[in-house]
């Protein structure tokens, strides 16, 4: 099998999980993959050269080296967030995805459940109207749809990933109780899905392996009010978690508190049908692996409680 040539715009915390996760699916598959992404900023190169990814940069104008990269390019993967002039990957290398591609098989692009908006608590999957209520939002569902066009225009299949709350080593509750961080905001009934790191890569290189398409809610088992996780993480730790906060009281940005305006549970049945089982079906399986694994702040596997 020929080895595949990956693209990654934006190769910020899911795209350097997704680069690790490239060992194990190389293995897996016996098929090789090369893998070259773009940061905004040079300080992250090096980051980017310990995951495995060939750095770039890529500040909304191509350069040379992005178009010879491209020229190669079997998948591409696109984690760049819109804009208010559009997707800025879409409008600097429209033209060149449709014409200086040719070896081009799969495109992927992370978008994010918010394009569901506000739900009540209830149950929504890839069939559900999209009807986002914030303006972030609004530019997902206007980039997912511009990325499936394109598709259409080229012939070539496109993945839309809808992502709930992403959490992984280094961003997880256990990092925010030891930094004194962490909050226990109640809002009765609010619930919210997340997702790992990990089962991000994991769905990305199962979508990359059949070149599927598609709509695909990427997004843990359990649904769950976001005090439950902290106290959770405070359990493993042997420490008192936070007191509760009533969200009517709390001090919380308008961005924050848009969130707690969104209330849903997002099922996951669509990427499980397309062959990819969870690693970590629920956040209580994932605390559990990174306390005991000592991998909770920066990946790096250590004893839990070494400094």
């Amino acid at each position: 099998m020929s080895e595949k040539q990956i693209f990654i715009f934006g190769a910020g915390y899911s795209g350097k999980a997704f680069a690790r996760a490239g060992k194990a699916f190389s293995r897996a598959s016996k098929a090789a993959a090369r893998l070259s992404g773009t940061t905004r900023s040079p300080e992250k190169f090096e980051a980017l050269r310990q995951a495995g990814i060939a750095p770039l940069l890529f500040d909304g104008a191509l350069t040379g080296e992005i178009g010879d990269a491209l020229g190669n390019t079997t998948h591409l993967v696109v984690s760049v967030a819109p804009e208010e002039a559009g997707d800025p990957v879409l409008n600097a290398a429209r033209a060149d995805i449709v014409a200086r591609m040719p070896a081009l098989e799969w495109i992927g692009y992370l978008s994010t459940v918010g394009v569901y908006g506000n739900y009540d608590g209830a149950w929504v999957d890839e069939t559900a109207e999209c009807r986002p209520v914030s303006k972030r939002s609004v530019m997902r569902v206007a980039a997912e749809q511009d990325w499936l066009e394109l598709g259409r225009e080229i012939g070539r299949p496109v993945a839309i990933l809808r992502l709930s709350g992403i959490y992984g080593p280094g961003r997880n509750a256990l990092v925010n109780l030891e930094n004194g961080t962490a909050r226990r905001l109640v809002k009765p009934d609010q619930v919210f899905n997340r997702i790992h790191c990990d089962d991000i890569a994991g769905a990305l290189w199962q979508l990359i392996d059949g070149n599927t398409g598609g709509i695909f809610n990427v997004t843990d088992d359990l649904p769950a009010p976001p005090q439950d996780v902290v106290a959770y993480a405070a359990s493993l730790m042997g420490v008192t978690p936070p007191p509760e906060i009533p969200f009517d009281a709390a001090q919380l940005s308008p961005m924050a508190r848009s969130f707690y305006g969104e209330n849903k549970r997002v099922a996951n049945a669509a990427i499980k049908a397309a062959g990819y089982s969870l690693r970590f079906p629920d956040y209580r399986a994932a605390f559990d692996h990174m306390w005991a694994s000592g991998d909770w702040r920066d990946g790096e596997p250590r004893s839990p409680m070494k400094r």
